[in-house]
């Protein structure tokens, strides 16, 4: 069994029926990128990151998603197109033809763990088909010392299996390509897709489950870093609406950019150990910190390059969802552990391409709760096949694919840590303004990170009639003024210059608001059912 010189445990994965395979333990990221590139699967940028292509998959496919129904899930789940049933005997059939044909590669193994507070930890084990995707576990989870590794007894195990095919008739999966997660017997599985974000997104759909149910936490699709002051800002918002991006703040140091839980004593912890950043439109001049953790260690997928390994961050020629990962410390200012308490702020992020949601919003705790629910954002044209307008996009939560509880049952908690903590909580639309996608333009950063930044300092200040306009469609609290933003730019409406067309547009919205929530009137009580927009378009 090879394995780096530092590492001298002997491991066996006979229990899982792999005898025969040559295992590959703990190599060190530097070994599995040389590797990578020795079986030219992958290339190497002129920043020294390793560059691959995850093929017919380049993001996650939600539709090919289960989770075994057994004694433990059946009553808890919440059944439906997101969380799909599997039974146990298809399972165990298909797990075995996984097994077989593991069995007869070349295998990468890791151990490592989930969860920066220890009290928390998941410690994991990771059989991976390719090097790089095991380079990509390395990156992505906590990493045990070589101490912690001799005794290191793994709980859940992820198989990935990129180049196993599944037989939809036979196999009981929708195709060729599956994620299926099994709670009794702590194994995600994993096979017909190389895209990465499978393997992480297997094990916190795991814990989106196991920290409410047994733990009393929240865990939340969100960033988090904290200030020079012991204050805790979350950022909660879908691909693409500037977790990463704002949460990655030279003046505050970065917990984490994706996963994180919130105890019952308030204290927020990382589940990872990395980040998984989407690079589409990178520029060093906007995200210096992401652009400067692209470098020997990192992974970037199914980016473009030219003959001297130079990226174009422009083309989505192979997909909108290029992304880099890489470890948390490729980022200088990062609290070491990944932990914080004293939460403060919440920023809700939504990229709105109707262009009608104020820049930032101070919400009320209902309106919080409402807006936590829907999960707002907007596709845009060219994004996917069809989408030639904007289309709203709700995602209970933030973070719906990975939610296996019914929403209300995270609303509800996160409600109740927002009212105990006091905490101030703000929609930001890093969308577009002066008209929707395609007519109006996409709000600037610096705006955006001043906007936040005034939030986190106070200078906002508490609601009052002079500092704030109520919304006459939304219902939320607009600031007037914000240092370093032109007022103009606060008020949406002024920014269109056509009340006709503004407000046909938001209302156009609200609709879509009220239609999505249709769906939790029957768990949200009155106080946050009102929570939304109360002005709709007959």
């Amino acid at each position: 069994m090879a394995s780096d010189n530092s590492i001298t445990k002997s491991i066996s994965l006979k229990e899982h029926g792999i005898h025969q395979s040559k295992l590959n333990y703990q190599l060190s990221p530097e070994s599995l990128h040389s590797i990578t590139l020795d079986k030219a699967l992958g290339k190497q940028a002129s920043s020294g990151a390793l560059a691959v292509n995850t093929g017919e998959f380049t993001g996650r496919s939600p539709m090919d998603r289960f989770i075994v129904k057994d004694k433990i899930t059946q009553d808890k789940i919440w059944w439906g197109d997101i969380n799909m049933p599997f039974t146990g005997d298809a399972f165990d059939k298909l797990y075995g033809k996984v097994v077989d044909y593991l069995d007869q590669r070349e295998l990468f193994v890791r151990d490592c763990y989930a969860c920066a507070e220890s009290s928390y930890r998941l410690n994991i084990r990771v059989i991976n088909e390719y090097p790089w995707s095991n380079m990509f576990a390395y990156n992505m989870f906590l990493r045990p010392t070589a101490v912690e590794l001799q005794t290191f007894e793994p709980e859940w195990t992820i198989l990935n299996a990129p180049g196993f095919l599944a037989d939809a008739k036979e196999d009981g999966t929708r195709q060729h390509n599956f994620a299926i997660l099994n709670f009794t017997k702590k194994i995600a599985l994993i096979g017909g897709t190389g895209y990465t974000g499978e393997i992480k997104k297997g094990i916190f759909s795991a814990l989106n489950f196991i920290l409410p149910v047994y733990k009393n936490t929240l865990p939340m699709h969100c960033s988090a870093n904290i200030g020079k002051d012991g204050d805790t800002a979350l950022f909660f918002g879908l691909s693409g609406t500037g977790k990463t991006t704002l949460s990655t703040d030279p003046n505050r140091k970065l917990i984490g950019d994706d996963e994180h839980g919130w105890t019952a004593d308030n204290t927020v912890f990382n589940f990872e150990g990395g980040c998984y950043a989407k690079v589409i439109d990178l520029s060093k001049e906007n995200e210096p910190e992401i652009y400067g953790a692209i470098k020997k260690g990192a992974i970037l997928e199914n980016v473009i390059m030219d003959g001297n390994g130079v990226v174009d961050y422009a083309d989505t020629s192979i997909t909108q969802n290029t992304r880099v990962s890489y470890p948390i410390h490729h980022i200088e200012n990062i609290q070491q552990p990944s932990i914080g308490q004293n939460v403060k702020n919440i920023f809700f992020l939504t990229a709105d391409a109707f262009g009608v949601i104020p820049p930032i919003s101070k919400l009320t705790p209902a309106q919080a709760a409402y807006h936590f629910i829907s999960g707002y954002t907007a596709k845009v044209a060219g994004t996917e096949a069809g989408v030639v307008e904007p289309q709203p996009s709700f995602s209970a939560c933030f973070g719906a694919p990975f939610m296996p509880l019914h929403p209300a049952k995270y609303a509800e908690m996160l409600s109740k840590k927002m009212i105990a903590s006091g905490v101030d909580v703000w929609l930001i639309n890093t969308g577009w303004t002066g008209g929707p996608y395609g007519v109006g333009t996409r709000m600037k950063l610096k705006y955006t990170r001043a906007m936040i930044s005034a939030a986190i300092s106070g200078e906002l200040g508490l609601y009052s009639y002079d500092k704030y306009h109520i919304h006459s469609v939304f219902g939320v609290a607009q600031p007037r003024e914000c240092p370093g933003v032109p007022t103009d730019v606060l008020s949406p409406r002024t920014t269109w210059n056509n009340d006709d067309a503004y407000y046909k547009m938001a209302f156009k919205l609200t609709n879509a608001f009220r239609e999505n929530f249709k769906k939790f009137e029957s768990y949200a009580n009155e106080e946050i059912r009102r929570g939304g927009p109360q002005r709709y378009a007959l």
